[in-house]
């Protein structure tokens, strides 16, 4: 099953993609990750617009079955909190409107599924990461870690619950 993870964010979204195969030895193997990127010079409508169509062209290429986007679960300031928001909706509606199925993952959960605990350090979970898809070194940038710990997560959730 191909699962894409999603860190939504508004000059820099997450992307991974991993085929989840619970036959495998090694259930999960990386298909592609990396970021959409915006500039802080157009203004709102211009970056959504870019998170949009960059992902129907990440949704076109590698066919997600299922996605996972992180929620926003709390936020330390308000001024990031709203641009976010809105790129979450824009992610979500683009998957709704290309009918891949999502479940939107707390940061805690992404954690705890990879790790073991809730409260892992970034540097924990990105070593997890790297060696539960076998990849020879740590995925970069981190918002590009965390969707795919994200769509680690998704799998691991469908494993339980299938």
């Amino acid at each position: 099953m191909i699962i894409l993870g999603i860190d939504p964010g508004t000059a820099t979204t997450g992307f991974g993609v991993i085929d989840y195969n619970k036959k495998n030895k090694n259930p999960f193997r990386c298909i592609a990750y990396g970021t959409i990127e915006t500039s802080p010079k157009q203004d709102a409508g211009e970056r959504l617009k870019r998170i949009n169509f960059d992902l129907n062209e990440i949704i076109k290429k590698y066919k997600p079955e299922m996605a996972s986007v992180e929620s926003l679960f709390f936020f330390k300031n308000l001024k990031t909190a709203m641009p976010v928001s809105q790129a979450r909706g824009v992610i979500i509606f683009t998957l709704s409107k290309k009918n891949v199925p999502f479940i939107e993952i707390t940061p805690q959960q992404a954690k705890n599924a990879i790790t073991g605990y809730g409260k892992a350090t970034k540097s924990q979970v990105q070593k997890m990461i790297k060696n539960l898809l076998n990849l020879e070194k740590i995925p970069k940038p981190d918002d590009a870690a965390d969707a795919l710990a994200l769509a680690i997560t998704c799998a691991q959730l469908i494993k339980f619950n299938h």
